[in-house]
């Protein structure tokens, strides 16, 4: 699995592409918040640790950039409540 999360700015989206099918988030820039507003994976991505692999690389990214993170999506949201290593990015 290629672990490599990217920020797609055109899409206002980081992705994480495995073996051609994209996991995303999409957010929404406030001045040093990002708003995670929708987190997707493709059907057969689903259970297997993949949205769970793009949400650590959304936070790595987050964190690098001194930014701060608002999950609205109810997924995004659960997984900042089950990883406490990141919820200081929590604004």
């Amino acid at each position: 699995m290629n672990s490599a999360v990217h920020d797609n700015s055109a899409r206002n989206r980081f992705e994480l592409d495995i073996n051609g099918q994209v996991v995303f988030a999409n957010y929404e820039r406030r001045g040093s918040t990002l708003i995670i507003r929708y987190v997707e994976a493709p059907p057969p991505l689903r259970g297997t640790g993949a949205a769970d692999t793009l949400m650590r690389g959304v936070a790595q990214i987050a964190r690098a950039e001194g930014r701060t993170l608002t999950p609205l999506c109810s997924y995004a949201n659960v997984w900042f409540r089950r990883h406490r290593e990141y919820r200081d990015l929590v604004a």
